[in-house]
């Protein structure tokens, strides 16, 4: 590819086989090649039953989605993007810091240029880590910026900008928490409404950052009830834990939720509102990261302290399935949390549907090597306490682990 002096070399990762154009909806074969939907399609179509690149007989010819190659192709078609635009228009000055003050001034005074204002500011804080800590450090621009997002009368767009902002130079703000936990508490405050709009129409990169200002103000009781009781928030952001999401989003999403849950009364409603068909959902996802598997367990474990919770993941034989599929091989924190879980419902509930979803999944067994792993005391305790009750249930059945450690008797 070639516009005038710009030379862009396309990864050949990126073409279709078919096509050898770069893909636009990438599907895998059950060969594991990957296609342009259009093009494996008229291939297809044309009654051919063979892998256009392998030319192995197709067992099947349903193809599957390659999300993870769809994303990389986005952000490399991105950065070509960006290059192309810089290569194009005149190069922008690199503000100084006299200029941001000059430019925080302008905003605060004049509504009519605080966008303009906003968007400059928010290219000097991606450039560095020095420009993020100088914009913290300015004397009223932090306070300035909550108090934008207490004004109903902006718009999505100056919001959305007034979140970045915060968002990348929040880890450098002295008492963040306690600004923002202020402002939530105020009585005539719009904050909450300003980050519910950009929950809901705003970019992916500003619904991450408005989750994350929302996690900073739940420092208390108070503060969490507040926000849960805002009407449509909690629904929005368990919109942003979808398995379909952006994987930062879904992080975003359950870091919030997790922040805010710990009182009963949000516990119960987020059950309510369908949270733990939610994290089963995720669960079942065959590629999930452990920092996000760790937070799905640990809102689960959250949920399931309480009646309508724990009701509810008992009633979900596939969702106790995967928690014990996670018992192993995952972290030592998701090891903490799907025990916890288990134990909840198991031992301190007793449900005996639990109980048997547990015994079909092979988490006896898997329980058994936990104990003969080096697991903290807390998963040991809790694990001796799930063999006692198991040990109750004549119909047990302890099926043989993969990984040879059939001579591990638990009685």
């Amino acid at each position: 590819m070639r516009r005038d002096d710009l030379y862009i070399s396309v990864p050949n990762l990126f073409r279709c086989p078919i096509s050898l154009d770069v893909m636009k909806s990438p599907v895998s074969l059950c060969t594991g090649v990957t296609y342009d939907r259009s093009s494996i399609q008229r291939w297809l179509d044309n009654g051919n039953n063979t892998c256009p690149a392998t030319m192995q007989i197709l067992q099947s010819k349903e193809f599957v989605p390659n999300h993870t190659l769809q994303r990389l192709i986005q952000i490399w078609s991105d950065s070509v993007q960006h290059r192309v635009d810089s290569a194009e228009s005149s190069p922008q000055p690199i503000l100084t810091q006299e200029q941001v003050v000059e430019l925080i001034k302008s905003a605060n005074s004049e509504s009519d240029s605080s966008f303009d204002c906003f968007s400059k500011i928010v290219c000097f804080a991606r450039e560095s880590a020095e420009n993020r800590k100088f914009l913290a450090t300015i004397d009223g621009f932090v306070p300035m910026l909550v108090d934008f997002l207490g004004n109903a009368s902006r718009g999505v767009d100056f919001y959305e900008l007034t979140v970045r902002i915060l968002d990348m130079i929040r880890d450098e703000i002295e008492d963040f928490e306690k600004l923002t936990n202020s402002k939530l508490k105020s009585a005539d405050c719009k904050f909450l409404s300003s980050l519910l709009v950009v929950l809901q129409r705003g970019s992916v990169e500003s619904r991450i950052g408005s989750a994350r200002v929302l996690e900073s103000a739940a420092i208390d009781a108070e503060s969490k009830l507040i926000i849960a009781e805002k009407d449509e928030l909690l629904p929005e952001l368990l919109k942003l834990i979808s398995p379909e999401k952006d994987p930062n989003l879904i992080e975003a999403g359950l870091s919030c939720l997790i922040a805010i849950s710990s009182p009963r009364r949000i516990k119960v409603k987020l059950v309510n509102l369908g949270a733990v068909k939610t994290l089963a959902k995720s669960l079942s996802e065959p590629n999930l990261s452990v920092s996000i598997t760790e937070k799905v367990l640990k809102l689960l474990e959250t949920v399931s302290s309480v009646k309508q919770g724990w009701s509810e993941i008992c009633q979900d034989s596939n969702c106790v399935a995967k928690i014990v599929q996670r018992l192993l091989k995952v972290s030592s924190s998701a090891t903490e949390h799907a025990m916890a879980i288990l134990w909840c419902v198991c031992y301190l509930y007793r449900d005996r549907a639990a109980q048997e979803a547990v015994t079909k999944a092979n988490g006896v067994t898997k329980i058994l090597l936990l104990m003969q792993s080096n697991c903290s005391p807390s998963v040991r305790q809790m694990s001796a306490d799930l063999l006692k009750i198991f040990r109750l249930n004549s119909n047990i059945f302890i099926s043989c682990y993969d990984t040879k450690t059939t001579h591990i008797m638990p009685f």
